[in-house]
């Protein structure tokens, strides 16, 4: 795959078996490079939605399978070396610290010019001897996707990341596809206001805390359906939880949701109750549908939710709180409104896909 000596060819490496932020940045990053007429490869897992996807979107692909011991495999480190060599690889995008152990040393010996760390969990690096040899002799620069993960980044590591080789560049969603999409339409039964959540099932997204909201909903007598979208590993102690509190009426697990935009025209508010977030893809995502939101003053949150603005931030785990800031919510809809049209606005001048693919490709230009 011999190329010219200002021919870019660059490798998306994602081995990722669930899909989620990371993954959807992934693959699109890779369709709108592609599109712009780039050379651009992916790799993934074997089975995964994002090597399905990548296929069917026509971006070549390439499997491989990384665990987090991957790195001391020579045999695996050497085949990833060749392939990069191979593919003439200049710059390299890694998702996973797996990843990063073995493709990224693979690819410091196949003499990628550029291997770039993309980091998309605003959750601290810790000072490890083999995390100070990765970012100072494998990484040459790190992605990240909000201002608080570059924050975490630099939390216990000031000494071997210099700040200047960390670049942000928010997520973006693709206002004109996802306005152009077909939505299924759901009849509305009765006048429940309709509270939605959608992330994995996991600790960090904090489900479990939307039960103690939603009782809190239902002692004060408010009329709602709480949606909460999704899979993952918490789905049976959450079922067993909703049962136990009798909360049959009010929550309901959807299961994953493939249709983003579908679920969220048909909710009237969006509910994120996640302990932190790299970048809160799903809040951009309601925003895009006009809905405003109530979520954890943390994390990434305000930089993507204005607070009175297009949402309502409250202190992290304060279910009293976040249960006020509900039912502010559901008594005042012309609030809901106003809100819901500023999110759209500030979707549209701060996390359009088009502008995230401007700064990604600046990214890779010489001297950048």
């Amino acid at each position: 795959m011999a190329q010219g000596e200002d021919q870019k060819v660059i490798c998306f490496f994602n081995s990722c078996k669930a899909w989620g932020g990371g993954e959807k940045w992934h693959f699109e990053m890779a369709q709108r490079l592609l599109a712009e007429g780039m050379q651009v490869i992916m790799c993934a897992a074997p089975d995964t939605r994002l090597a399905q996807r990548a296929r069917a979107a026509g971006i070549p692909l390439y499997e491989f399978r990384i665990g987090n011991l991957s790195f001391l495999n020579p045999f695996l480190k050497a085949r990833l070396s060749r392939f990069f060599k191979r593919m003439d690889v200049t710059h390299i995008v890694l998702n996973l610290p797996a990843d990063l152990k073995a493709a990224g040393i693979a690819a410091r010996s196949a003499e990628v010019p550029d291997i770039v760390y993309r980091r998309g969990s605003a959750i601290p690096i810790s000072n490890t001897w083999l995390n100070r040899y990765l970012f100072k002799k494998v990484v040459d620069r790190v992605l990240a996707n909000s201002e608080e993960t570059r924050r975490t980044i630099l939390q216990e590591n000031g000494n071997f990341i210099d700040p200047d080789r960390i670049k942000v560049i928010y997520n973006g969603i693709e206002l004109e596809r996802f306005d152009a999409e077909e939505t299924e339409h759901y009849e509305r039964v009765g006048h429940a206001v309709i509270l939605g959540n959608l992330g994995r099932l996991e600790e960090q997204k904090n489900q479990l805390f939307l039960l103690d909201v939603a009782e809190i909903l239902r002692e004060r007598g408010y009329n709602f359906s709480l949606k909460i979208g999704g899979d993952g590993r918490l789905r049976e102690m959450l079922e067993r939880e909703i049962n136990k509190r009798n909360l049959q009426e009010h929550v309901h697990l959807t299961g994953f949701v493939d249709d983003v935009k579908s679920f969220m025209n048909h909710i009237d508010i969006f509910l994120l109750s996640s302990l932190w977030e790299g970048f809160g893809y799903v809040l951009v995502e309601a925003q895009a549908c006009k809905k405003p939101i109530v979520a954890f003053d943390i994390s990434s949150n305000p930089e993507v939710v204005s607070h009175k603005k297009n949402g309502l931030l409250v202190p992290v785990n304060d279910k009293e709180a976040f249960a006020d800031a509900v039912m502010q919510l559901i008594d005042d809809e012309k609030a809901r409104e106003l809100m819901g049209r500023n999110g759209r606005q500030r979707t549209q001048r701060m996390f359009d896909i088009k502008q995230t693919t401007k700064n990604l490709i600046e990214f890779f230009q010489p001297g950048f």
